[in-house]
C-alpha cells in the first residue's frame, strides 16, 4: 500500500525496492542484506530506509504485498470448490518451494502480528475460510475439518517444501494431505 501524496517518482522507488526485497527476501530469507536489496532496486540505501525506516518495516510491507496477492487469487470463485481449494492450496505449496521467505509468510497466519500486517492476515483468513466453507458444502472436504487445522497443515507443507523435496514428492504428499481432507 502506497501512501497517499507520494510524489510519481518516490512511488516508482518504493515499488523498485519492494520488487527487489521480494526478490532477495525470497532467495535468502529475512536474513537478507537491506544493501543488496538497494543495489538490486537501482537505488541508494538511503532511499531504502527512507520508504521503510527499519528491515522490519521492509519485511512487514513485503508480508502485507504477498497476502494482499494471495486474498485477491483466493477470491475468484470456481464451479467446483474442492479444486479451487486444492488448487489454491497446491500454489501456495509451489511458491514456498520456489520463495524461501514465502514459508515464513505463510507462518505469519497463525502468529500474532504487528498492526500493520494484523489487517491483511485477517482477511487472507476469511478469504482461505471461504473456500474451505464452499469446498465442505459442496461435500469435497470433510465437515469435520476447521480453519486453524487448515493453516496448520498449510504453514506445515510450505515449510516442508522449502527443503527441495521435488515436484513428484511434493506432488504425492499433497495427493495423501488432500486424501486426508476428503470425506469418507
Amino acid at each position: 500500500m502506497t501512501p497517499p501524496g507520494m510524489r510519481a517518482d518516490a512511488r516508482r522507488n518504493r515499488e523498485r525496492v519492494l520488487e527487489a526485497a521480494e526478490e532477495v527476501f525470497g532467495a535468502q530469507g529475512a536474513t537478507a542484506s537491506t544493501e543488496e536489496i538497494a543495489r538490486r532496486a537501482g537505488v541508494g540505501i538511503g532511499t531504502v530506509f527512507r520508504h521503510f525506516p527499519t528491515k522490519e518495516a521492509l519485511y512487514e510491507a513485503i508480508v502485507v504485498r504477498r497476502l494482499s496477492r494471495v486474498v485477491a487469487e483466493a477470491r475468484v470463485e470456481s464451479a467446483d470448490p474442492g479444486a479451487a481449494f486444492e488448487e489454491f492450496f497446491t500454489r501456495l505449496v509451489v511458491e514456498a518451494a520456489t520463495k524461501k521467505a514465502f514459508a515464513d509468510t505463510m507462518a505469519v497466519l497463525s502468529l500474532d502480528v504487528k498492526s500493520s500486517v494484523r489487517a491483511i492476515r485477517e482477511e487472507a483468513l476469511r478469504v482461505i475460510g471461504t473456500l474451505l466453507e464452499r469446498a465442505q458444502e459442496a461435500g469435497q472436504i470433510r465437515a469435520d475439518v476447521e480453519l486453524p487445522e487448515v493453516m496448520v497443515l498449510l504453514a506445515g507443507a510450505c515449510l516442508a517444501a522449502e527443503h527441495n523435496q521435488g515436484p513428484a514428492l511434493r506432488e504425492r504428499t499433497l495427493a495423501i494431505l488432500f486424501d486426508g481432507l476428503r470425506p469418507r
